[in-house]
């Protein structure tokens, strides 16, 4: 293990859309004692035709195409096997060496959203549709015409169920499969698959259920009407486990870890993130992966956004997180570095172009069908400035939908939490300074949705608040970078082209 641990072990999964990463940490110190990941494997899905919502095809544009008729050519569709999550959370484990078989308790954080079908035996009916998966936009429509529209689904669920949205996935399968969904006895999210294959218990918590679009913040409970609405019958969905509620106990033999050993709840990754930096209320996080987001912490719910841009989910402690995600963010600004031939971090000042880098539709804004944007190419313009404007564009959705999400518990000087991948690179962190005009702090620690799993995990064992577990570790401690002017001219050329160019966008 390396050093000797001066508390009890626990273990933090963070099983994402790409990887399943497990850290063994000294519950008293927040030392990270071992580590291991593995990958997972993400399909295109099958192609899809017209569905029985009115025989429009549910894709096409997020590859390029257009959004009106015609078969789809799936492109949209993303897809994970379930089983191989589990498979590697045994892989990962493993990796872990001695350390994780003296673990006294556990907690799994994943990713969103998932739809997760199970038979009678617990067995997957089919692959999971992953949060990123867009085929059920024309879901979304229909639910919200058929439901009181944007600001009723607002006011009940605190969201508008946009197609990442689990309750627009189920709909899309019962239209599109539903042998599929006439075997499915269970729903889970992906980390509720874990922690019942772990614990054998059927748990999930309020943060991740509040992602489903079917979980109600008024009553902290499954909603019922919509339920019936979308033919899900409530007996098909796991326990609502209360903050700090344990979901059972180790059961498995299948896995390294000790018989016995206490399992947390769990939670969905953006709330894993907010306990791994042991977030207050009011200090907003920016994290940089192959998806965007932006949250902060909320003592107060959410009124709900009819517009869609923030979700008013719950956090895993009694709190909430309204939080605002787009599909692109790393992996396209990347991908157009390489149509450029430039590396990631040749950029150039200057210049007059636009790029809105939607290159695999978007949820922030609401465009699913959106295909990328390139806007006021001159004579003059160079490739580091076109990188640069990709960059500024994949920036820009996510500090716009901050301005959307700080109140008055937000000081407009508050500095910005940057996480993720992104936050590494000098890029990012400059252009997320001069779009926002805030000061921007990346903390040193690495694997934040892990390692809020592993201070939740602590909390549970030792009786605390994961948020100050994960205080005491001192997670959010890193490198501070001061303010610098807001570039407004930057900022209204974006917003000018994005409303503008909704036609072309898909819109």
């Amino acid at each position: 293990m390396g050093t000797q641990a001066t508390g009890p072990l626990v273990v933090g999964v963070d099983s994402s859309t790409q990887s399943t990463k497990a850290l063994v940490v000294d519950a008293a110190t927040g030392e990270v004692v071992a580590r291991g990941q593995a990958p997972h494997v993400v399909t295109g899905g099958t192609a899809f035709s017209s569905t029985a919502s009115g025989g429009t095809a549910s894709g096409g544009a997020a590859s390029g195409g257009t959004a009106s008729g015609g078969a789809a050519s799936g492109s949209a569709g993303k897809e994970s096997d379930p089983e191989q999550w589990w498979r590697a959370l045994g892989e990962a484990l493993d990796r872990c060496g001695d350390a994780v078989r003296q673990a006294a308790a556990v907690s799994v954080a994943g990713q969103q959203h998932g739809l997760v079908s199970l038979d009678a035996s617990g067995r997957p009916v089919r692959p999971a549709l992953l949060w990123n998966d867009v085929r059920s936009a024309p879901q979304h429509r229909r639910l919200l015409d058929e439901f009181g529209g944007p600001q009723e689904w607002a006011r009940r669920v605190g969201s508008v169920p946009l197609p990442a949205f689990t309750v627009t996935k189920w709909a899309w399968l019962r239209e599109n499969e539903p042998a599929a969904a006439d075997a499915t006895a269970a729903v889970r999210l992906p980390h509720d698959y874990l922690t019942e294959r772990l614990s054998g218990e059927a748990v999930t918590d309020r943060g991740d259920a509040s992602g489903t679009g079917w979980w109600s913040p008024a009553g902290e409970s499954y909603d019922e009407e919509i339920l019936g609405h979308i033919g899900l019958d409530p007996k098909a969905l796991p326990r609502v486990a209360l903050p700090g509620e344990a979901a059972g106990t180790v059961r498995t033999g299948d896995l390294p870890l000790p018989h016995g050993a206490l399992v947390a709840a769990g939670t969905g990754d953006n709330m894993a993130a907010a306990l791994g930096l042991g977030l207050r209320p009011g200090q907003p996080v920016l994290s940089l992966g192959t998806s965007g987001t932006v949250y902060v912490v909320s003592t107060r719910r959410p009124p709900g956004d009819p517009s869609g841009t923030v979700a008013g989910f719950a956090d895993a402690r009694g709190d909430w997180l309204p939080l605002a995600c787009t599909l692109n963010c790393t992996l396209a600004v990347d991908r157009i570095a390489a149509l450029l031939g430039l590396e990631r971090e040749d950029v150039e000042p200057g210049g007059t172009a636009v790029v809105l880098p939607f290159l695999d539709g978007e949820r922030t804004p609401d465009l699913p069908h959106a295909s990328g944007l390139l806007h006021g190419l001159r004579h003059d313009t160079t490739r580091g400035q076109l990188l640069q404007a990709a960059y500024d564009g994949a920036a820009f959705a996510l500090l716009q939908a901050l301005d959307r999400i700080v109140d008055e518990d937000v000081p407009a000087n508050a500095p910005l939490f940057l996480i993720g991948g992104g936050a590494r690179g000098r890029a990012w962190r400059d252009t997320v300074r001069r779009l926002s005009g805030r000061p921007v702090v990346v903390p040193e620690a690495g694997e934040l949705v892990a390692l809020g799993a592993a201070a939740q995990a602590a909390g549970l064992l030792l009786g605390e608040d994961p948020a100050a577990v994960a205080r005491r570790w001192g997670t959010a401690r890193g490198a501070e970078y001061e303010a610098v002017p807001c570039d407004t001219t930057a900022r209204e050329r974006l917003a000018r082209t994005l409303a503008e160019g909704g036609p072309l966008l898909g819109a």
